[in-house]
Parts: structure tokens; sequence; C-alpha cells
């Protein structure tokens, strides 16, 4: 997405669609007085709400409410910003954004001209990226108001608020001040390669690097713990026919989301549904139960059901206790077995579950240790597997300190992780391979400007901003 000139002076409904008690058009831009004068009569004084009527053009009121002015640079987006917060009704806050376009494009009683030359309707995140491009936030707190407004969990919520507050940034920050400072001495070293060894040395910059390294990996912890309240991970429960998969979702979702039913085979399609376990998001998917049938609809629901698995984070392998002891239950059990295990990545982690503890026990063959035994029908072990899937998720805590983080920004420290390591062995070199040492410095440090958008692709940009909403 390609955003119009960025010197236009921009206008928006702020709040949501439909009814509400208050809602708020925006607008930014350079020298708003005079439209602040055709819509309120009167200026404005900085930062102080005043209730008024809002004007027409024949001077009538459309609405009465409150008007606020921010005057450059105290304001979100660094521009002039003028907040009309009115009632909350649709047809209102688009005759006031129409009021406010008209307003724009009227003569100025004093100098003839338009009063706001340009005024158009803002993009989605153009507010946002505006603020970005003012430098009132970076990149990664531009994104953290995205995931603030589509936080799903309480924590979710508190970190993505932490991002926004910069906590992430600053983290950033301070790698890429420690990075620099590392390369002032190598690019130093550089010119003077006669003192170059001892130089170095005297400098500390193996320690100096391996600090850097301690901090780079307790910055991937977090933002790894981060990208996980914010996407959470797909979990796929897999097995036989009439295993529990259905009563087994019910059970973790709280709810009767699937029909559960004693014919095997009642599951033919996928059936999702998305859980918080201490605020980290699960998609639990239930599927078809695996196994060769002639029904052709059945067919369907299987193909579909490997094509979830092939997808999935993590999946649990649910077998029947009831039936574990049969020959050909187990063997059925051993071939979908051979199945996750060709279609999956090792990186895939899958938990056997032992459904129907109720009705049987675990027998001794298949051994006390190996997976979780529990009853989707009574609950019986249900808040150990929760507990389970945490653990395969990678959800070691719910540490205050914990920041949203996305996967790209978790995808570039690992870059800064892999040229900090080749960098390592490059200063342990010392002479031969300075040149290149210096490089995978300055590639590290680029990547950490990818996250916070020191500099980046234009492209990169307008996908970030463009799923913001209109108004922000």
């Amino acid at each position: 997405m390609t955003f119009a000139r960025t010197t236009d002076p921009i206008v928006a409904i702020a709040t949501a669609s439909g009814r509400g008690a208050v809602g708020i058009v925006r607008v930014s831009g350079a020298r708003l007085a005079p439209l602040v004068d055709a819509l309120c009569g009167r200026p404005l004084k900085p930062r102080e709400a005043t209730y008024l009527p809002f004007r027409d053009a024949a001077g009538e009121p459309v609405d009465h409410g409150l008007a606020i002015c921010f005057p450059s640079p105290h304001s979100f987006t660094g521009e002039d910003v003028l907040e009309l917060q009115a009632h909350g009704g649709t047809v209102v806050l688009q005759l006031l954004l129409a009021r406010c376009l008209e307003a724009a494009a009227e003569p100025d009683p004093v100098t003839g001209r338009p009063r706001l030359p340009g005024l158009r309707v803002a993009e989605p995140g153009e507010f946002s990226q505006r603020a970005f491009l003012n430098g009132k936030i970076d990149l990664a707190q531009a994104e953290a108001i995205a995931d603030l407004i589509d936080a799903s969990t309480e924590a979710a919520a508190r970190s993505a608020g932490r991002s926004l507050s910069g906590a992430f940034s600053r983290e950033i920050h301070a790698l890429r001040d420690a990075l620099i400072h590392l390369r002032m001495l190598v690019e130093a070293t550089l010119d003077f390669p006669e003192e170059e060894i001892d130089f170095l040395q005297k400098a500390d910059a193996a320690g100096q690097l391996a600090k850097l390294q301690m901090q780079l990996a307790a910055v991937q912890q977090r933002a790894k713990q981060g990208a996980l309240l914010r996407e959470g991970i797909k979990v796929v429960i897999a097995g036989q026919p009439n295993a529990g998969k259905s009563s087994l979702l019910n059970a973790l979702a709280g709810a009767e989301l699937a029909i559960v039913s004693a014919v095997a085979g009642t599951t033919r399609d996928v059936v999702s549904q998305t859980i918080q376990i201490h605020g980290v998001p699960l998609h639990v998917v239930d599927t078809a139960g695996l196994r060769e049938s002639s029904d052709e609809v059945e067919q369907i629901g299987v193909a579909r059901a490997w094509g979830q698995i092939e997808g999935a984070d993590a999946v649990l392998f649910l077998h029947d206790l009831t039936r574990a002891g049969q020959p050909d239950y187990a063997a059925a059990d051993a071939e979908i077995l051979r199945g996750l295990q060709q279609k999956l990545p090792a990186s895939v982690p899958v938990l056997d579950v032992w459904n129907k503890q109720d009705a049987a026990p675990m027998p001794d063959t298949v051994g006390a240790a190996r997976g979780i035994a529990l009853s989707a029908k009574t609950g019986l072990g249900i808040e150990a597997l929760r507990e389970q899937l945490l653990a395969m998720a990678g959800w070691q805590a719910v540490p205050e300190g914990v920041y949203l983080a996305r996967a790209r920004h978790v995808q570039a420290l690992g870059q800064v992780e892999i040229h900090l390591a080749l960098a390592a062995g490059h200063l342990a070199a010392q002479a031969q391979l300075l040149d290149l040492l210096a490089e995978e410095l300055r590639l590290a440090q680029n990547a950490l400007n990818e996250i916070t958008g020191e500099f980046g692709a234009d492209d990169l940009l307008g996908v970030i901003f463009s799923r913001f909403c209109i108004g922000k």
C-alpha cells in the first residue's frame, strides 16, 4: 500500500461505527485555525476541552459537543490536531465528517482562499503513520497501537501497553547503542592496521561482544514470550474415530462447541475454538477421525484433518483407553503415528493424550510416564493438559516485564543473533578477518533498525499501517 502525500491535511471518524454515547472526528494538518473558526465559531485554547455547537455552512448546529485543539508538535501526530467529540450516532458523525470537508474547501473570509486546502479522508493507519514519520513514536510503538486495540486477553493488552510506552524500543535502542560503540572500535582499528590487535584487546572488544550477545538473548526470550501472547499457537487434536476428540475440545473450551456422539465418524469437518490459558491464546482444532473409509464425505473430512495437522504448531494425539488393548486399534494408532512423523517437522511436538480414564485405567503396556491420562467426560486431568499445552507452546511464566512482539521482531532478533555469532568468529581471527567482522556488525545493526523503523522499505511501512483502523 502507498499512502497519499503526507503533507495533506487529513480527517476521519476515529471511533468504531455504530451507536455510542460519544464519537470522535479527528483532523490533522498544518494551520487548522481557519477550519476551527468555521466549525466552532471561535478560537480554542490549546489542550482545553470546550463545549460548543458544531456549525454547518448556515451557522446552524449540527451537534453540540467538546472541541479540543492540540497545536504542533504537542499532539499524537506531531501536527496540529483538532478533535470533535460529538454524540456517537452514525449519521451525526458522517454529517460532521462531511462538514469538515466542506468547510475546508470554503473560501476564508479574510484571504479568500480555501480554509484548509487539500483536506481529505485519511487512509487506514495514516494518523499513526504520521506520528511515526514525525518522530512521535517508532515503528514498534506504532505496531503496539494496533496490538493494543486487537488484544484478546488482559495479559496481551498489558504487554501491548508496555510496548506502546516504549519498553521494547528502549531495549532495542540499548542493544543498538552497544553495537554502535563496538562498530566504532572496529572501524577505528581498520583505519590503523598496525595497531589493530593491541587496540581491540585493550578495548576488550571480545568482552563487549560477549556482553552484547547475552543482552540479546534476554531480549529474544522476552520477545518470543510477547509474540506468543499476541499470536498464540495452533493445536490440532488428532486420532481415530470415537476417541473423544470433540469431547476434549468441549472440555478445553468449557462449552458444547462440537457434536458428541457414540457413532464413529460424527465429525466430518474441522471445528476450531480459541481458548485462553493464563492469558495465552491457543487455537484448538477438532478434526475428523483418521481412518480408511469408503464414505466420500468422510474421506474429505480425513483429508482436511491431515491438512490441519500439517499446519499445526502442536498436535494432541488422542487415544481411547477403553480400546488400548485391542490389536487392531493399536495397529491403527501406529499407522497414524507414522503419518504424523512423515508430515510433521521434528520441531512440532506431538503429545499422547489417553482419554476415558473414568472408564478404563492406563494399561501397563503403555507406561505411566508416556503422555497424559484424562477424562474429557468428567474433566479429570484437563487442568494438567492445560499446563502441558502452555509448556508445549514455550510459555515459561507471566512476567510483568513481557512486552508484546510480532513474528517479524523475533525474526529480526534471530538475524542479529546469527550476525553476532559470525562476528565473534571473525573477532577470534583478529587481523585476518576484521573487514568481515565490521560487515557482520553492520548487518546486525541493520536488523535491529528494522524493528524500530530507523530505516525501512516503504512497502513494509505500507503493510503495517494499512492494517490499522481508519482514524488511527
